[in-house]
């Protein structure tokens, strides 16, 4: 591909911690979501209960939807998506869990990559554009 061309797409990355208040009122909206879930196997479904009974993070990803996050931003098309949870220790004051800084050190290692392969393929220093 092209500069041109991979100028279009933008990788958007959100990291979220959420605390569980309700357990009960998490497993019941997820358990409707599956039993309203038109496309959904019924051997699938059976699985997908017994997991969402079990776990708050498997009933959580049931339940988050990347296209509605981004589904009504103009100008936009969601091309692909892929989520995950899991159950966390969370403690706000251990440093891992201060993300601004944890991103700050990934921006920096991604543009230091990008500034190199810019660099490659143009013979010279290399810029790059991020999208905030």
């Amino acid at each position: 591909m092209s500069a041109s061309e991979t100028s279009r797409y933008v990788r958007l990355r959100v990291n979220l911690v959420l605390e569980v208040t309700e357990r009960d009122q998490l497993t019941d909206a997820a358990l409707r979501r599956i039993k309203d879930d038109e496309f959904m196997p019924e051997e699938e479904r059976a699985h997908a209960r017994a997991a969402v009974r079990e776990d708050e993070a498997e009933a959580l990803a049931y339940l988050v939807e990347p296209f509605q996050l981004v589904g009504e931003v103009p100008g936009v098309e969601l091309v692909q998506a892929s989520w995950s949870s899991e159950r966390s220790a969370y403690d706000p004051d251990v440093d891992a869990w201060h993300l601004d800084e944890e991103d700050a050190d990934e921006e920096d290692a991604d543009e230091e990559d990008a500034d190199e392969e810019d660099a490659d393929e143009e013979g010279g220093t290399g810029a790059r554009a991020r999208l905030l």
